[in-house]
């Protein structure tokens, strides 16, 4: 067995004494590592609003709070992760506890406004000692029969994805009265943690180190600029109509890609813009994965923080046509899919990369996933959910490009970046350039050089990147 394997088994010791905790000690492990450094970062940091994602809709119909209290309770009673804490001496570790109570806080039409409640509540952040990386906010409109419901939730204990399924076991839980129905089984995050424990690395490294290249690749889309006088984190963007995004999606699908690889295909184009070589250039970025392609049983309904974050390295060359690009970026993702268990921070171990290699990263941000039989069931109560709205996390890395699908059909481009990094005119730069490149790449044959493809840019201004701050006593 691997030597990470050999570490990771120390990690996930269950201590079954009788007590009020269930505690279960481990660094993440493996893929959960990327999420240790968003736990241990929130303690130290957490008024900053790093690593604190947001969900939101309208809910049309009746809603009774207590009922809706109550729901949520009887899904935080069923599910373990919900009630999660974390502690970081003497060693970091997750607890489970056995109970936590739901936080539903309800605000009267009038009272708060609803832009800086978004930004007050992913400020607050979350006492990561304390179990529930999750609470719920609702807002009256004033029009009858509309609320809105906001989900605040901690990156580093949740997903996206499991915000789908916590939607739609609330759901559940409400149309039965406030409790959730019983007689079904699926896995949970113990489960996942035990999955974990039963890998062997040996493969993954073997995968990683071939992968990647011996050169440093260039990471960031930006040149080297001075200090930006900015704090914060900030976020940029642009958007593709409906019709440019389905014509996208169709030149993607007849050319047997993903959409995912033309949005890497972008990010990749600008970094090497950024790089200014004549000649190839590895590029290096980090992309999102949901974490559920692993034979473990229902994994595509398992709540916890399963998404996580892989390096994608590949060759750019201003001669090479754009079509062996996107089929080299395809490829690449499909080989790691096999991996996507892996986390960015044990490819560094293995690779003997210095740390924070990744300095951005390209998140093609999941659909909400609702049940039809259940939507029915719902509208038979005289209830409807309005379109689902997301605003990503802020991560350590200082940009981040995240896409998502609007109600319209439309394509939401957002640039989050660090604004002593990144400043706000260089983000929305980054944002508007890589619409273009997306709304261009449907005109190709696939036949076209980089170079060609770069030329839609022409004289464009080249965003700036201060340099990173180094800690103390470096």
């Amino acid at each position: 067995m691997a030597r990470s394997s050999r570490r990771r088994r120390a990690w996930i010791r269950t201590d079954r004494r009788p007590t009020a905790l269930a505690r279960t000690a481990r660094p993440p492990a493996p893929a959960a590592r990327y999420h240790c450094d968003a736990l241990l970062d929130s303690v130290v940091n957490r008024s900053t609003g790093r690593h604190v994602e947001q969900a939101w809709w309208r809910w049309y119909g009746p809603l009774d709070t207590e009922r809706f209290t109550a729901a949520w309770q009887s899904v935080m009673d069923r599910e373990t992760i919900l009630r999660a804490a974390f502690e970081y001496a003497p060693k970091p570790r997750v607890v489970f506890h056995l109970h936590a109570r739901a936080e539903v806080v309800r605000h009267r039409a009038g009272t708060v406004d609803w832009d800086e409640l978004l930004e007050q509540d992913r400020l607050h952040g979350f006492d990561l000692s304390r179990p529930g990386p999750l609470r719920v906010t609702l807002v009256d409109t004033g029009n009858p029969g509309i609320t809105r419901v906001l989900l605040t939730f901690h990156h580093g204990l949740l997903d996206a994805l499991s915000v789908s399924v916590l939607q739609n076991e609330f759901s559940r839980a409400y149309l039965g009265g406030g409790v959730l129905p019983g007689g079904e089984r699926r896995p949970d995050v113990r489960d996942w943690m035990h999955w974990l424990e039963c890998q062997d690395a040996t493969a993954a490294q073997d995968f990683f180190r071939r992968a990647l290249p011996a050169d440093p690749p260039a990471v960031l889309p930006a040149l080297p600029g001075p200090p930006t006088r900015q704090h914060g984190h900030g976020r940029a963007e642009a958007r593709l109509t409906a019709a440019e995004a389905a014509r996208l999606h169709r030149w993607a699908a007849g050319r047997g890609l993903p959409d995912s690889s033309v949005l890497h295909a972008a990010w990749a184009l600008l970094l090497y813009r950024a790089a200014q070589e004549s000649g190839p250039v590895p590029v290096g970025f980090g992309i999102t994965v949901s974490g559920r392609g692993i034979p473990l049983d229902c994994a595509e309904r398992l709540v916890g923080p399963m998404r996580g974050c892989l390096p994608m390295t590949v060759p750019v060359e201003a001669g090479r046509p754009i079509g062996r690009l996107l089929a080299a970026l395809r490829d690449r993702a499909l080989d790691m899919a096999a991996y996507e268990w892996v986390c960015a921070g044990q490819i560094q171990e293995w690779t003997g990369r210095p740390a924070r290699q990744l300095e951005s990263l390209v998140c093609l941000e999941p659909a909400p996933r609702p049940l039809p039989a259940l939507q029915a069931r719902l509208a038979d109560a005289g209830i409807r959910f309005g379109h689902r709205h997301a605003r990503g996390s802020h991560s350590l890395l200082p940009l981040a490009l995240l896409v998502r699908e609007g109600a319209d059909g439309s394509r939401l481009l957002t640039v989050v970046h660090d604004r002593a990094r990144v400043c706000d005119a260089d983000a929305a730069l980054l944002a508007g350039q890589c619409a273009r490149l997306l709304r261009h790449l449907p005109t190709l044959d696939g036949a076209e050089t980089v170079a060609e493809v770069l030329e839609l840019l022409g004289e464009d201004e080249l965003p700036r990147a201060a340099p990173a701050r180094r800690a103390a006593g470096h």
